[in-house]
């Protein structure tokens, strides 16, 4: 017997072909099936789907659920289908299986450009190549690095075609262990490559390529940021409505940012489903009094939906936002057409659409947490709001804000500790605040977009924009300060996330059936979780490593003695604590372990004991040639650009292999691996092979 608001899969049919179309999808990612073996098996699956017509009727009821599972089959292979065609690199048109050293490529810029510290950026749409005067049409996109220049900006932004000649280099990860897949993360996005451009690398090419549609998007983002900009005060507060309003961040402190995410709050200023459901709930509280009328069937969802995209659109169309529409669309016309319609079957099917559309959606994590989020609230919301009742019209609405908040976070554990590393304890308050604080905010700098025209309006616009603004600031600043805010570096693998989710599922499944069988194996996926920990904080506590990691012309090397790392950094990475939690803390991370001591590099050299391995760290130049025997170490780690040659370092030291960090010149590199090859010494290039790592147990 079913217990009562328990939800089966026979009620969500969309459910079981969305998680066959996942599952075809991570089929093909991580197996890496071949196009015929992926048709084959489709045919093989038609085939035999469609040989149960011609069985005897009483086999074909006996037998039904096996043509249900070559339907789930059949979807299965249209994910596996999907992933593998929109993969740039199985395209026969993709300009990196035509391209070599020395072919001119021509490209459309696919943005505006994006202001780095010594270079523009932007995204460039490779539209064909050029060899020996032959000209083929190619695919594909590739990110371009503009050298500043004055003139860079007045003549080039979006749809802007260039001509170049030189290399590009292909994007690669930089190899420190637990770091962000940076390559997998563009190829979702069809880039593979990247170039570095001066003034004379490149041809500026007659007659640009821009749609219509991308120019006038282009035009109300530049609106939205002018205005704002034009009438708030305070760098901070405009950098937040920008992110508030329309996704956009380049402005936007990272410390500040930092703080946001601290806290809880950091889908505030990350545009997504929150701005749409704060718009939706405003809109359906405004035609709450004519839901008896004729019209109100036709005319809300149609008034929902013209406002929710033309948000989406002002707000830029990016992906995170327009994911939310296309769900929050579904929602909508679900509840248009049948009022008493699964809400689950309604998140199913726009999943199963978007995944459809681009299947490497599944990887985003706005994606995960958006469904995460709406599917844990409308699982949660009522059990948890009904626990308590209050008559105050205001202390209800409190409670249901509290309430859904709970209900969130349900679902969304996992994934947070999974990709964030982090809990924020004192989310309840934080959101409590802020949510409603920005949703004031959001709509005053509607307001404000809407009346631009008229200056003494949008002035006072601004001015309390700004002072919303501010004190939403200050309140998220302060209460990171606050010791017990966030639990921070919490490691948790892809195994125990998975094995969290099996015991939310086993406790709920618990709660609504009251099945102590459902009890026990809850309570053994806890055992599991604890066992799968403990086996992991033991391993860590033995483990005596050295990482050298890879950062752009920097040098970081760990020294890992168990739970406790000594670090050698060199001046840029001492300074920029933004540079240590994106290069070091993933590595620290994934060790379980927390520094003890952080050294300024220097020119000296350092002579490091780890476990039972020494290494040599070589600063501007190598030690005295007075030495009366060789030294022994393990390994030498080049660092800052010194003035040596290799076989002073084979004359010098006992060592079976040599380690270049980032902080050498590319040039430089290539003439020490020559000279390393003909002395058939070993060498290891951290920018080219990524991070060192040497186990010293």
């Amino acid at each position: 017997m079913q217990a009562k608001g328990f939800i089966g899969l026979k009620s969500v049919p969309s459910a079981r072909l969305l998680a066959a179309v996942i599952a075809g999808i991570l089929l093909q990612w991580y197996a890496r099936l071949s196009l015929t073996t992926i048709i084959i098996t489709s045919v093989i699956d038609i085939a035999l789907a469609v040989s149960f017509s011609f069985l005897p009727q009483y086999l074909t009821f006996t037998m039904q659920w096996l043509r249900g599972l070559c339907v789930l089959l059949l979807f299965t292979a249209a994910g596996a289908l999907l992933t593998y065609f929109n993969n740039i690199q199985h395209r026969s048109d993709w300009f990196g299986n035509h391209y070599t050293n020395g072919t001119i490529i021509i490209a459309t810029i696919d943005e505006p450009l994006v202001t780095k510290l010594n270079s523009y950026k932007a995204i460039a749409r490779v539209t064909a190549l050029q060899n020996n005067h032959l000209v083929q049409d190619a695919s594909g996109n590739i990110l371009v690095y503009f050298k500043k220049d004055s003139t860079i900006a007045n003549n080039i932004g979006y749809g802007t075609r260039i001509a170049f000649a030189r290399q590009a280099k292909p994007i690669q990860n930089n190899g420190n262990p637990g770091g962000f897949d940076y390559e997998r993360y563009l190829l979702f996005q069809d880039i593979t490559s990247q170039v570095y451009l001066q003034a004379g690398d490149y041809a500026l090419l007659p007659q640009k390529d821009a749609s219509s549609f991308q120019v006038f998007l282009q035009k109300a983002r530049t609106y939205v940021i002018r205005t704002l900009q034009t009438y708030i005060p305070g760098k901070s507060e405009q950098a937040v409505a920008e992110a508030l309003l329309i996704g956009y961040r380049n402005d936007l402190d990272k410390q500040l940012l930092q703080s946001y995410s601290n806290t809880g709050v950091v889908h505030i200023i990350a545009i997504s489903g929150l701005h749409l459901g704060m718009i939706y709930g405003v809109l359906l509280f405004l035609f709450a009094p004519f839901k008896s009328r004729r019209w109100y069937r036709f005319v809300m969802p149609l008034t929902v939906l013209i406002v929710l995209w033309l948000f989406t659109l002002i707000a830029g169309a990016v992906p995170s936002i327009t994911r939310s529409a296309v769900m929050f669309s579904f929602i909508v016309l679900g509840e248009c057409l049948r009022r008493k319609g699964n809400i689950y079957n309604t998140l199913a099917v726009s999943a199963l659409c978007l995944l459809i559309y681009n299947p490497f959606y599944l990887w985003d994590v706005g994606f995960q947490l958006s469904y995460a989020a709406v599917l844990s609230i409308v699982v949660f919301i009522k059990p948890i709001y009904n626990l308590l009742y209050f008559e105050n019209k205001i202390l209800n609405k409190v409670w249901l804000l509290i309430a859904t908040n709970i209900a969130a976070q349900v679902f969304t554990v996992p994934l947070v500790l999974f990709y964030f590393h982090q809990f924020p304890l004192l989310f309840l308050i934080t959101n409590l605040v802020v949510v409603p604080l920005s949703t004031i905010i959001l709509f005053i700098g509607i307001i404000l977009l809407t009346i631009g025209g008229w200056t003494w309006m949008a002035t006072a616009a601004g001015k309390l924009a700004y002072c919303l603004l501010w004190f939403m600031n200050s309140f998220i600043q302060h209460i990171e300060k606050l010791p017990f805010a966030s639990w921070q570096n919490i490691k948790t693998d892809v195994l125990q996330a998975i094995i969290l989710y099996i015991l939310i599922l086993l406790l709920v499944a618990w709660v609504l059936t009251k099945n102590i069988r459902l009890l026990v194996c809850a309570l053994a996926a806890i055992l599991l979780f604890t066992v799968d920990a403990a086996i992991d904080v033991y391993t860590t506590k033995q483990q005596q490593k050295l990482v050298v990691y890879n950062i752009p012309k920097s040098t970081a090397i760990d020294v890992i003695q168990g739970n406790t790392a000594k670090a050698l950094l060199s001046a840029a990475i001492v300074q920029d604590a933004s540079l240590q939690n994106f290069y070091l803390q993933p590595t620290r991370l994934l060790l379980r372990t927390t520094p003890s001591q952080s050294n300024l590099l220097g020119a000296n050299n350092y002579l490091l004991h780890v476990g039972d391995k020494s290494v040599l760290v070589v600063g501007k130049s190598l030690p005295g040639a007075s030495l009366q025997r060789k030294i022994p170490a393990d390994a030498v780690i080049i660092t800052g650009n010194p003035q040596l040659y290799m076989s002073q370092v084979s004359a010098l030291v006992t060592t079976p292999i040599i380690v270049f960090d980032n902080s050498n010149p590319a040039w430089k590199i290539e003439r020490w691996k020559k000279d390393c090859k003909s002395l058939h010494l070993r060498f290891h290039s951290v920018a080219q092979e990524g991070a060192f790592v040497m186990d010293c147990n």
